[in-house]
């Protein structure tokens, strides 16, 4: 049997679909990708304990892979947006009652 005959149906010799699967057995030369790197952005307090930990919250992205990214986005902005519309249902400080004699 000639080597022309036995790489005919192996994938991996095949000029023709050589660069979609790779070499026979091998995985394509993929690399494996990069481990996430902190950014190294400064947090700094804001005094309001609830704002921090959402903040801080963020700090938990800089150990995730890019797609983990969106989930603690999401979630951060949601806190912070919540935090915000609570400041709107706060009762204003009370007032004194109209006095009519004024």
């Amino acid at each position: 049997m000639s080597e022309a005959m036995t790489d005919a149906g192996d994938p991996g010799t095949d000029p023709a679909t050589r660069d979609r699967t790779g070499p026979a057995g091998g995985d394509g030369g993929a690399e494996e990708p990069a481990a996430p790197t902190p950014l190294g952005v400064p947090r700094e307090p804001t005094g309001l304990p609830a704002v921090d930990a959402l903040l801080e919250r963020l700090a938990e992205a800089d150990r995730l892979p890019a797609d983990g990214h969106l989930a603690v986005y999401e979630d951060v902005h949601g806190g912070l947006r919540a935090e915000l519309t609570s400041l709107d249902a706060h009762p204003a400080s009370a007032s004194r009652p109209h006095d009519p004699r004024s």
